[in-house]
C-alpha cells in the first residue's frame, strides 16, 4: 500500500532529492526560470510557492525557516526583498510550469518552470556579474 506516500522518489536517496530540491530552489529564486524535467518541475513547484509565502510573511522566523531550507542566504535576501514585494497582492500561483518538448539523448519531457511576472533580465544576470568580478580581479 502506498498510503499517505506522496511526492515522487525521481531515483534518488532522499538526502539527494532534498539537496537538490534546495539547489533547484535557488537557481530558480536567483535566475526566475529553469529549465528541467516535468517531473522535477512538478515537484519543485510546491516548494518554491510555500519559500514566497514565507518571504511574504516577512519576519525574522520566517526568514531562517527558508535559509533552513534553501541554504543560501543571497538567494533568501532576493526572496524576501524583490520576490515577496512583487506577489504581495497574489494569494499563491507565483510559479508556472511550461512544457517544452523532450530531451535529446533521453527523450525525457523538458519543462520550463518561472515565476509569473518574472523579470526577464534576472536571467543569468548573476552568472554575468560573477565573470565581471573574475575579471576585475584578474585585471587588477
Amino acid at each position: 500500500m502506498r498510503h499517505k506516500s506522496a511526492g515522487r522518489k525521481l531515483n534518488r536517496t532522499a538526502s539527494h532529492r532534498k539537496a537538490m530540491f534546495a539547489n533547484m530552489a535557488v537557481s530558480l529564486i536567483v535566475h526566475e526560470q529553469i529549465v528541467t524535467t516535468v517531473p522535477k518541475a512538478k515537484e519543485i513547484r510546491p516548494i518554491v510557492e510555500k519559500l514566497v509565502t514565507l518571504g511574504k510573511r516577512g519576519d525574522l522566523h520566517a526568514r531562517r525557516q527558508a535559509i533552513a531550507q534553501v541554504k543560501d542566504v543571497e538567494a533568501v535576501k532576493k526572496l524576501f526583498d524583490v520576490l515577496a514585494s512583487r506577489y504581495v497582492d497574489r494569494n499563491g500561483g507565483y510559479t508556472r510550469i511550461m512544457k517544452a518538448g523532450f530531451r535529446h539523448g533521453d527523450n525525457a519531457p523538458i519543462a520550463v518552470i518561472e515565476f509569473v511576472d518574472r523579470d526577464v533580465n534576472a536571467k543569468g544576470a548573476a552568472d554575468k556579474a560573477r565573470v565581471e568580478a573574475e575579471a576585475e580581479m584578474e585585471a587588477a
